[in-house]
């Protein structure tokens, strides 16, 4: 069908929100042929019913930040933008629930809750993403030790069929369990399943008092150790971050938060068991939550059992072995860590690396996975390794989503 006539069909299904695509229109370098921006749930369903009669491959794109994550797209028609879907919908803080549209800025929910003292208990890694990317990327920061995910925290989600219906799963009551298992499992498959254009959390209050208690480390191995003489003691920390960069000391940072007393006994109860040069502070250190690579670089995802986090600690952190720049940075406290290598390092020597931090996280009965990568890297590793029950994440695919319409190629095994 010529492109004028498919444009056509989307603007009467949806109205205004439909144009052509223009140059910066693409997923992981796919271009796309349209953009279609809802204002709601309506729209969204209106544009998505019109994309299944046309046969329109659609790919979600929020704040753009993670964009560059996972496969490109087999076949990309239709961006659907959801900058348009921001905004609170409910807040209803005595309960600590509120229900928010997927293009909301993770920041400025932020500050909207902090009116009431209240928080979203997630980190923003990248500035600018979206409570919707968070959700389908699951992605959490440090405070995921106390708080959890995305996943974790979502009792409720407004999601959008490839075929345009609208489904409705949990609830406004963190007790409220119907649908519930439907919100986690739409949590971290990367828009595959559908599109949710409301989501539903559990609140926390925010702290009245914080404190990061810091201390250098020789080189990973020693903040391994350190790392797992806080996780042994009785500190209830929020966080417990490491940090390795490619050359000098490496950090680790405790977060405690609570009252001003409590916070007060345990960072000097964090300070005695650290040691000498142990630093206290109300605010993060520098690259607190960030994500240890830049646009265009290599980033990997390694997870761990905690008791496998120091020896994955120990030999990820000693990436000189393949003449590597290597940044690591992540949650010993949970076995979740990050590593960064520049965009310019040899492919080879990458894909050396990475099948190096497979076995080791298989060993420490986790995985690791290559969130983004250049081109040339990508050509040479499997980006999600192996995966187990993947057999069963297709046919859940397959039910959802049986033409393959929705980001067809981006998630793990082809999905």
């Amino acid at each position: 069908m010529p492109a004028d006539r498919v444009l056509d069909r989307l603007r009467a299904a949806a109205g205004d929100p439909v144009r052509q695509a223009g140059e910066d229109d693409a997923i992981a370098g796919v271009p796309a042929r349209y953009v279609a921006a809802p204002r709601d749930t309506a729209q969204a369903a209106a544009v998505l019913r019109a994309a299944a009669d046309l046969d329109l491959a659609v790919t979600v794109r929020g704040g753009g930040t993670r964009q560059d994550w996972g496969n490109p797209p087999r076949r990309l028609d239709l961006i659907l933008d959801t900058t348009a879907l921001a905004g609170v919908v409910e807040h209803a803080a005595g309960d600590l629930i509120t229900v928010v549209r997927a293009g909301t800025r993770l920041d400025t929910l932020a500050a909207t809750l902090a009116g009431a003292r209240q928080q979203l208990a997630l980190d923003a890694p990248l500035p600018g993403g979206t409570v919707g990317g968070a959700v389908a990327t699951n992605t959490a920061g440090p405070r995921r030790m106390l708080y959890g995910t995305p996943r974790d925290l979502l009792i409720g989600v407004t999601l959008v069929r490839a075929d345009g219906v609208v489904a409705h799963a949990g609830g406004k009551v963190v007790k409220n369990v119907a649908g519930y298992d439907l919100a986690k499992l739409v949590a971290g498959a990367y828009g595959t399943l559908g599109l949710v254009t409301e989501a539903a959390f559990r609140l926390h209050p925010l702290p009245a008092a914080v404190a990061y208690v810091s201390r250098g480390a020789d080189d990973a191995a020693e903040a391994a150790r350190l790392a797992a003489t806080v996780r042994a003691a009785q500190l209830v920390p929020t966080a417990l971050e490491v940090a390795v960069p490619p050359a000098g000391p490496a950090t680790v940072t405790v977060l405690l938060e609570g009252t001003p007393a409590g916070v007060a006994a345990r960072a000097d109860a964090a300070r005695r068991l650290l040691g000498a040069d142990t630093t206290v502070a109300d605010r993060p250190p520098d690259g607190w939550g960030r994500l240890p690579w830049r646009t265009g670089d290599t980033g990997l995802k390694l997870t761990a059992a905690l008791s496998g986090v120091p020896r994955l600690l120990a030999e990820v952190g000693a990436a000189d072995r393949h003449d590597l720049p290597l940044t690591l940075r992540g949650s010993a406290g949970v076995g979740v860590l990050y590593a960064g290598l520049p965009g310019t390092a040899d492919p080879e020597r990458v894909a050396a690396l990475v099948e190096s931090a497979r076995a080791a996280t298989a060993a420490a009965g986790g995985h690791t996975v290559v969130l983004t990568a250049p081109g040339p890297v990508r050509d040479r590793v499997d980006l999600w390794g192996p995966v187990d029950g993947l057999a069963l994440m297709r046919r859940v695919k397959q039910r959802f989503d049986p033409d393959a319409r929705l980001a067809p190629g981006r998630f793990v095994g082809g999905i």
